[in-house]
């Protein structure tokens, strides 16, 4: 497996965010929003057998572990590392931009779900794999205005996902205030989180390994 970094922080996002996770960041992407914060993760990296990514893991208490990337779903190996995750008894996060298939995940995996919006330049076109998440999934929603949002919004309704999973929304960093996202959150009815990028407010926004 192709990996860029493993590293130990705070969860920085989503509804696990405080609490003390283990990161594994793997290589490759097959989108390149306009956006993006982990650009350095599109190329290079080492390859990693699972039992030598599982030995790195060890080294902290955490349990739980964020598989994320690039896009993870890229790694053949993924579901396999996911069970042998589950198996030692971590709560096991993925973040992908849900354009792959995520069936081959075990059931137990908590799938995050970046949706990407028109203004990311790779808007998802078929939301057919939005009907599959489970309740304990989690739908990320990056906007980068307003418009953004309403799009978003208008996705939640069609897909009726509102009480079915976690929804969550968030500011492209430096483009989007906080509170004009919560104030178009707030107007809109949704029951729905507004989620911050932590990580970015403690250490800054171009820190690497946090």
């Amino acid at each position: 497996m192709r990996v860029t970094e493993i590293f130990h922080s705070l969860q920085g996002e989503g509804t696990r965010a405080g609490r003390p996770c283990a990161f594994v960041r793997f290589t490759g992407c097959d989108l390149r929003c306009g956006y993006c914060d982990t650009a350095y993760a599109f190329h290079g990296g080492r390859e990693l057998s699972r039992d030598e990514i599982l030995a790195e893991l060890a080294r902290w208490p955490t349990r739980l572990v964020l598989l994320t990337g690039g896009e993870p779903l890229l790694q053949r190996e993924l579901p396999e590392l996911a069970r042998d995750l589950l198996a030692r008894g971590y709560e096991v996060t993925v973040e992908t931009h849900g354009q792959r298939p995520t069936d081959a995940l075990p059931p137990e995996v908590i799938r995050i779900v970046d949706v990407k919006t028109p203004g990311s330049g790779e808007a998802a076109k078929d939301l057919a794999y939005l009907d599959t998440l489970r309740p304990h999934d989690e739908v990320k929603f990056v906007v980068t205005g307003e418009e953004d949002f309403r799009w978003s919004v208008d996705v939640v309704r069609r897909r009726r996902l509102e009480g079915r999973v976690e929804l969550l929304f968030s500011p492209v960093w430096d483009r989007v205030r906080p509170a004009e996202l919560a104030r178009w959150l707030l107007e809109s009815g949704l029951n729905a989180r507004l989620s911050l990028q932590v990580h970015k407010v403690i250490w800054g926004a171009d820190v690497r390994g946090v």
